[in-house]
């Protein structure tokens, strides 16, 4: 769906009309994928607009920087502070938020260290990412002919631009294919994940899915359903899935914020299960809805956003670069 412009966009330090947010075309990030962000939601629960799990998210965007031997110019605590701004300046009671890292504009060699790190941080209305009927009814995916890249040519546990090439070519297929999704394999014919979510697995009552080693991105909202299973009482195994597992499954679903709890109904044209959302994945969206729609957050996951705020610093739309401070996800 095309994207609904907001009011404005943070640019290293500054806030920018959504359309004056602009970068040079020789940047290196536009050459060579130079690159590293984050997708957030913020959710209209019964207590105002909250950020989901916003610090882990900016945790894992700094850990992606420096897997690149990068450091961020700002600390985590201000990239925090921004977003909460951003949505309170553009007036949004629910949105999608993007922090992103990029090189920009110095030098047009590989070699990147000649160019600046750039930081901007968008916020926009944006409904659900694969349909308004997914998370009610699941969606049908394929099993992709394109396989997931490996950890020894670009590190997958980061979320770099460049990587998405590769998710690209997935959807890609998926779509040509007829189905909402697909889903990759890692190098060795294990079950990774899809081009922009996890991947969960039920069979006999055991939650499955991929570890890291099966070059999947580590997912916040996977981890929270983690959370919620091991606190149900649900047996939890992370480990190497082979694609038969899919067919046999009991339950599937998908997992990602752009996403949220997504159940997957078919694969490949083959029903899963029964065809229609299982227990076990309509009780992980009943967990996920208690936290992000009614407020109840025993876990400290969410960030409130206040209708307003005076702080003079962000009046002056105006940041000090800084480097990153001492940072512990909540």
């Amino acid at each position: 769906m095309p994207l609904k412009p907001s009011r404005y966009i943070w640019m290293n330090g500054r806030f920018v009309r959504w359309q004056q947010a602009r970068i040079h075309i020789l940047s290196h990030v536009i050459h060579y994928g130079s690159s590293w962000f984050e997708g957030i939601r913020a959710y209209a629960t019964r207590r105002g607009t909250a950020i989901f799990r916003l610090h882990d998210h900016l945790h894992r965007l700094e850990r992606s920087v420096r897997m690149y031997h990068t450091e961020l110019p700002y600390g985590l605590d201000e990239l925090a502070r921004v977003c909460v701004e951003l949505i309170a300046r553009n007036e949004l009671q629910e949105c999608y938020i993007r922090p992103i890292v990029y090189r920009g504009y110095g030098d047009l060699g590989v070699y990147p260290f000649a160019c600046p790190v750039e930081v901007a941080v968008a916020a926009w209305e944006w409904g659900a990412y694969l349909g308004a009927e997914a998370t009610e009814y699941g969606v049908d995916v394929g099993v992709s002919s394109w396989h997931r890249i490996a950890s020894n040519t670009m590190p997958a546990m980061a979320k770099a631009g460049g990587n998405y090439l590769n998710s690209q070519l997935i959807r890609i297929e998926a779509a040509r294919h007829g189905y909402a999704e697909g889903i990759s394999l890692d190098i060795f014919g294990m079950v990774s994940e899809g081009s922009g979510e996890n991947v969960f697995l039920v069979l006999d009552g055991v939650l499955y899915t991929p570890p890291l080693s099966a070059s999947i991105l580590p997912g916040v909202t996977r981890q929270t359903v983690l959370t919620f299973a091991r606190e149900e009482g649900i047996a939890v195994v992370e480990t190497a899935i082979p694609r038969g597992m899919l067919y046999a499954a009991d339950e599937l679903f998908f997992t990602g914020t752009a996403a949220g709890i997504v159940p997957i109904r078919s694969v490949d044209g083959i029903p899963v299960g029964s065809g229609k959302p299982g227990p076990i994945t309509r009780l992980m969206q009943h967990r996920f809805a208690r936290v992000v729609r009614e407020a109840e957050d025993p876990y400290g996951w969410l960030t409130f956003v206040p209708a307003r705020t005076s702080s003079p610093r962000f009046q002056q739309a105006r940041s000090v670069r800084k480097s990153v401070t001492a940072f512990r996800p909540r």
